[in-house]
């Protein structure tokens, strides 16, 4: 069906970054954005706003007027901040804080908490018919992140309004991040017009924003079918079965999170705007240490920056170190979700990585050989495929029911019937870890490659990629994974 005005401006819950409507509407605000940008960069930045606005009420509804006016409190009370000395400068930091993390408390964790009071209580309280609005955890910690850094003069430009206003509304960050810091994006808008930007950066954004489509759509959305057949009902399938499903999801987040990572950086550098690296090959890591120095990068720097090390990091001693390091894991799991299945992921990762602090030394003596490191790989990614069984099950029960499958009715002879049954799910499981595993030096070759080819090639591959991303997702593309965050 023709999609009319009245279309363009209603709500759309399936409104995101990878949907034709988008697209097509990013094409003609690209046009406009080129144009303003090299005249007034004051009605640039407003009409950035403006459509990261439009974009948020397409997502959110009215909910949208939330993320506004978070951002102008924010920047009013860290102006307050900006000028204040002594005392007086720490208590509008704590009240700043209290402000900008308010909003998110409250939609995110009130019935988490009345859940909990009502076990506790044993009473009956009912919950609230909350919505949480899209991106509210992701602007949130940028106002904080912001806030914090003035107040620590480690960002002693004076954001102004217009440039506050396009840094926490910035369209490509809002639905699923990633975290960015004042520091990297604000400096950008100041650019001067006669500093030119590399031609090879429009490139790159449309390299990333095919990297995107392809493990969005071909991967994630594909396999994601048969793995929620898997998580509703474990019982109904063998072992072999769900552990074809665990390690479906294992490869489906990281696909629909690091495609939405880059699609979100290469949309910013068709706008001339650099966003910084938020995964790299996470399940090459050999350690839980080295998976978070890979794995959303956003997050964990924004945990170690404003948590880990206001906590007082590695500077207390061992003991201290370990209780910090679970600490800041057990809130990064509570920031995913008011859950106690996130609760238990986050848990998980903080007992691993208080393990591996703990055994560290001794790793270290261990002789660097092909066989250290195949165990070490093998023992890390057993341990993350089992931790997001409990990120991804609705409950406890339903993630000791994908285990106790996995133990008790396992049968390799399934895996013949299987591979006949799903080619193409095997397939792309396979083709997507293999992918993965590739060297970031090949990589960037294969970009450097595509950047340095005709724009006739360069055209055509992305209307290829574009065609079949139509084809394969007819309508449905599904919601990203992070965006419920």
């Amino acid at each position: 069906m023709p999609y009319s005005i009245a279309d363009i401006f209603a709500q759309d819950t399936s409104w995101s970054i990878v949907t034709i409507p988008f697209m097509v509407t990013f094409v003609v605000f690209l046009a406009i954005y080129l144009c303003l940008k090299q005249r007034h960069r004051t009605v640039m930045m407003a009409y950035v706003v403006a459509f990261s606005l439009f974009f948020a009420w397409k997502a959110s509804g009215v909910l949208m007027l939330l993320l506004p006016t978070s951002a102008i409190a924010s920047w009013l009370l860290t102006e307050n901040i900006r000028q204040s000395k002594g005392r007086e400068r720490r208590a509008w930091l704590t009240l700043t804080i209290i402000v900008e993390l308010a909003p998110l408390l409250y939609y995110k964790y009130t019935n988490f908490f009345i859940d909990i009071l009502n076990d506790i209580t044993q009473s009956n309280f009912s919950p609230l018919a909350l919505i949480l609005p899209v991106g509210i955890s992701f602007y949130t910690f940028q106002t904080v992140s912001y806030s914090i850094d003035v107040y620590r003069r480690r960002f002693n430009l004076r954001a102004t309004l217009p440039e506050y206003l396009f840094y926490i509304t910035f369209f490509p960050l809002l639905m699923a991040g990633p975290i960015t810091r004042a520091g990297t994006l604000i400096p950008q808008l100041r650019r001067k017009k006669e500093e030119s930007l590399p031609d090879t950066l429009a490139y790159t954004g449309l390299w990333l924003i095919m990297l995107g489509l392809l493990k969005k759509v071909f991967i994630a959305d594909y396999i994601a079918q048969y793995n929620d057949w898997i998580f509703d009902n474990p019982t109904g399938y063998s072992g072999f079965e769900n552990l074809m499903g665990v390690l479906g999801y294992t490869l489906q987040i990281y696909c629909d999170f690091s495609g939405y990572s880059d699609m979100s950086m290469g949309l910013a550098a068709l706008m001339g705007l650099r966003l910084r690296e938020n995964f790299r090959s996470p399940y090459q890591s050999l350690n839980v240490t080295e998976f978070w120095h890979r794995w959303h990068i956003a997050l964990s720097t924004w945990f170690r920056d404003y948590l880990y090390i206001p906590l007082g990091g590695n500077r207390c001693g061992k003991a201290r170190t370990m209780l910090n390091n679970f600490a800041t894991m057990l809130v990064a799991g509570l920031w995913h979700g008011a859950s106690m299945m996130f609760v238990i992921w986050g848990a998980m990762h903080g007992a691993a990585l208080v393990v591996h602090k703990l055994c560290k030394s001794r790793l270290d003596n261990i002789e660097d050989t092909w066989y250290s490191r195949t165990a070490s790989w093998v023992v890390t990614f057993i341990f993350l495929c089992t931790t997001w069984v409990f990120f991804r099950a609705d409950n406890m029960d339903a993630a000791c029911t994908v285990f106790r499958q996995i133990g008790t009715d396992f049968n390799i002879s399934y895996l013949v019937p299987f591979v006949r049954t799903r080619p193409i799910w095997t397939f792309l499981v396979i083709a997507g870890f293999a992918a993965h595993a590739i060297r970031q030096n090949s990589i960037n070759k294969l970009k450097e490659k595509f950047i340095s080819s005709h724009w006739i090639v360069k055209l055509l591959i992305m209307l290829i990629v574009a065609q079949l991303a139509v084809n394969i997702s007819q309508d449905s593309v599904r919601p990203f994974i992070y965006a419920q965050f």
